[in-house]
């Protein structure tokens, strides 16, 4: 159980400051995370790394010489934001280029995608490398959906030692890219994590059971099967990461035998006695093998096997010395450089444009609108939570209060400078994506600052037609970023219907609360339908059928979201 904390919604926040005052040799603190505490020396190639807290020692734990330059960081099992993947790749970059990586999760991609055309765009080459060394979670044909999960440590260590070595961008992300093809993880959960103030863990596994193929998000595993004794365990986990073993391998394999969080040291030993022999009598030599806990998922039990094939070149940087606050290895490594100065918020302000009249007016409505929102997500918390935690990873209705709660803080502020519609709901966009973090943070996000841009700030007048046609924006950048489809089992397929139904319903000549009103029922009837769809996208999709019979979490807080606008509508008098 995660009981130590002093308020729930601030944990990460809380931990990180803890982090970086026991580490203020290794680490310094920026908007979005962490850097080492020494400058990146010109022209060297920063190595960023991240996702969600709550695997500690990754992230932030593996910055330091001969690892990573930084670390952004996100929520509880939540992807940090697109301005958190920006701020980190920022401070860290020095002339040489950058290179991102995390595991290959939807938001984590498009975050990460995101930051990346941020930078080149100021002229900072960035490159981003996905780990997919999950073996349960997609097929071989498929290993492009996989997700990373201790295999985030390879991938990491060969980037940051090769960094490190004074290689270049392309040689760098050519040797994390090979690294990634060469990792193969497979995991098994003993019992569910908690989320800090939850009453009870994301999930139980039956007495004498193992969920097999465990995620490192609080996910279940994709099957049960019964426990069997240690040695039948290291030969289940060694099977399945042998089957995949690379045409072209010399049988030396780095190895990692992680540990979820609640699996004891002396347990993992005993695991690993039996995969060690094993991979002794199958002809393999075992280069600086790892067993306790790099990737973790709070206090969850569990453990996964991680191998990595070596070839002479991946071995170099697999056994290259590193200097970490959690991660250690050979002699000590030159730090260099001048120590770097902390950032916070505060420096990163920007000036709010006022709006027109008409368009000013506007965005105190959409204030109103997102604080109705805001009490709407805040009571049905706990139950998108349940939902979430059927398939996913149960973070659903904390990370969309914390989105919604620093929107409406942001569009006030917004709104308080004389901003328009477009200023308001880009600020409240921009909060929402950088404070919730994730999938649902980053889409949100993008919609409300598009919705906003087609609003604009000038206007004289704002009507329905114009309403409609800023949430069909919206609508279109979400299925720009998310490359979903209807029947995906994704917000969308609530959302697309609702944008459709507002704008037939203006086209028809109904008031804006009239049509609103009649898309939102769409929308609602949608969400619940969702019930019956199998994920193909997101955290979900390797859970499709634990899914079925449960509406999708983000559709469902869409449909809700939009019901509740309909009575600030009517309040306004927009009929």
């Amino acid at each position: 159980m995660t009981k130590l904390f002093n308020d729930p919604k601030t944990f990460m926040e809380d931990a990180l400051v803890g982090f970086l005052d026991a580490n203020a040799r290794y680490a310094v603190g920026v908007p979005g995370g962490v850097v080492r505490a020494s400058e990146t020396p010109q022209g060297k190639v920063a190595v960023v790394v991240g996702g969600g807290s709550g695997h500690y020692p990754a992230f932030c734990g593996v910055v330091g010489p001969g690892f990573a330059d930084g670390a952004v960081v996100g929520n509880i099992f939540t992807s940090p934001s697109t301005d958190d993947a920006y701020h980190v790749g920022k401070a860290a970059a020095q002339g040489g280029g950058l290179l991102f990586s995390t595991g290959n999760y939807a938001g984590d991609v498009m975050n990460f995608n995101l930051a990346q055309e941020r930078l080149e765009a100021e002229g900072i080459r960035t490159r981003n490398v996905y780990v997919t060394d999950d073996v349960a979670s997609a097929s071989v044909q498929e290993k492009h959906k996989r997700r990373g999960i201790a295999g985030d440590f390879v991938v990491f260590k060969v980037a940051g030692a090769a960094a490190e070595a004074g290689l270049d961008l392309d040689e760098v992300e050519r040797l994390a890219i090979k690294a990634n093809e060469a990792t193969r993880t497979m995991g098994v959960g003993l019992e569910g994590c908690t989320m800090p103030g939850a009453d009870d863990k994301l999930f139980h596994v039956p007495a004498g059971k193992m969920g097999v193929g465990l995620g490192i998000h609080g996910e279940p595993g994709i099957a049960e099967e019964d426990l069997p004794p240690a040695s039948e365990l290291a030969t289940l986990l060694l099977d399945r990461v042998l089957a995949e073993e690379p045409a072209d391998s010399i049988k030396r394999v780095g190895a990692i035998l992680n540990g979820l969080g609640a699996t004891k040291y002396e347990e993992l030993f005993v695991v690993w006695k039996t995969v060690s022999g094993l991979l002794k009598e199958k002809g393999y030599t075992v280069v600086d093998p790892e067993v306790g806990e790099l990737v973790t998922s709070l206090d969850m039990a569990g453990v996964s096997l991680t191998l990595v094939y070596l070839d002479d070149e991946l071995e170099t940087y697999w056994t290259a010395p590193a200097d970490t606050p959690a991660y250690k290895k050979g002699a000590a490594v030159a730090v260099g450089g001048p120590r770097r100065a902390a950032l916070s918020e505060e420096d990163l302000k920007v000036e709010i444009a006022p709006g027109s009249a008409a368009s000013a007016r506007a965005g105190m409505l959409a204030v109103t609108a997102l604080e109705a929102m805001a009490q709407a997500i805040r009571d049905a918390e706990d139950d998108l939570a349940r939902m979430d935690a059927i398939a996913g990873d149960g973070d659903h209705g904390r990370g969309m209060v914390k989105g919604v709660t620093f929107a409406v803080e942001a569009a006030k502020s917004a709104s308080d400078q004389g901003a328009g519609a477009a200023g308001v709901l880009a600020a409240a966009g921009d909060a929402w994506a950088s404070k919730a973090g994730g999938t649902s943070g980053v889409l949100w996000g993008a919609a409300l600052r598009s919705l906003g841009a087609r609003l604009g700030d000038e206007a004289e007048q704002i009507s329905a037609t114009d309403v409609a046609a800023a949430v069909q924006a919206g609508a279109d950048r979400i299925q720009e970023l998310g490359k979903a489809q209807l029947g995906d089992k994704t917000m969308l397929d609530a959302l697309l219907p609702f944008a459709d139904a507002l704008r037939q319903g203006v086209e028809g000549g109904k008031s804006l609360t009239e049509a609103w009103r009649a898309a939102s029922q769409v929308a609602t009837t949608k969400a619940g339908e969702t019930a019956g769809l199998r994920p193909k996208v997101g955290r979900a999709r390797p859970l499709a059928e634990r899914s079925l019979g449960t509406p999708d979490p983000g559709a469902t807080s869409l449909a809700m979201c939009t019901r509740v606008v309909v009575d600030v509508l009517a309040a306004a008098g927009k009929e």
